[in-house]
């Protein structure tokens, strides 16, 4: 499997361009900023984007969607919770970097349960809301690999006091979610460095259930 990490923004956000060796075909997760860094790392990869892949619709993951579209002419994809989110600046949190940022809409709306195929990979959508009410995590058995944006960090979980987050959502969906995958499990969050689930459930201060 291909994955490139790129850290982008202010905030340090990671967006990462994933694809099947096998067919070429890939997706970006979370493209926050910096669109001509993300452009390069997918003609470097040599892949041909299916999807532009929100995990969540706060600025600092979604900034970019506009330039990487119009580029890749992907399909951008969002959790049905989470489609104001990026089209509305009073929403999305543009407001912290000093813009009002109307993105473009999602051409495809998932929840819990759907799937989404890049080539030989294959994504299950994890809903794991608390961090905003359509936070989505995307998980692979077969890489045993898992995206959670900004629900689950290293030694860390997403913040809550945001509008539309809820604290006890996000441990709930972390719980039973994200730490009922196998300890084996890379974890690629939205800041910070990877992980594994075991690691986290053995170490993760916010996680003492």
């Amino acid at each position: 499997m291909i994955i490139r990490t790129l850290v982008v923004t202010d905030f340090a956000t990671n967006c990462y361009v994933i694809g099947c060796p096998q067919t070429h075909e890939g997706a970006i997760i979370d493209p926050g900023g910096n669109a001509p860094a993300i452009l390069a790392a997918v003609k470097e990869s040599g892949l041909t984007i299916r999807y532009v892949i929100n995990t969540h619709g706060h600025i600092d993951h979604t900034a970019a969607n506009k330039a990487v579209l119009e580029k890749t002419g992907a399909l951008l994809v969002a959790h049905k919770l989470e489609a104001l989110l990026l089209t509305d600046p009073s929403r999305n949190l543009s407001f912290l970097i000093g813009r009002n940022i109307s993105g473009p809409a999602p051409g495809l709306l998932v929840e819990e349960g759907d799937t989404l195929d890049i080539g030989t990979l294959h994504w299950r959508v994890l809903h794991t809301p608390g961090h905003t009410p359509g936070s989505i995590s995307l998980y692979s058995a077969e890489q045993s690999i898992v995206f959670t944006g900004d629900a689950l960090f290293k030694m860390g979980i997403g913040r809550t006091d945001f509008p539309g987050g809820d604290y006890a959502r996000l441990l709930q969906g972390i719980a039973e979610k994200l730490l009922a995958l196998p300890d084996e499990t890379l974890v690629y969050p939205g800041h910070g460095p990877t992980t594994t689930i075991g690691y986290e459930k053995a170490h993760n201060p916010w996680l003492r259930f």
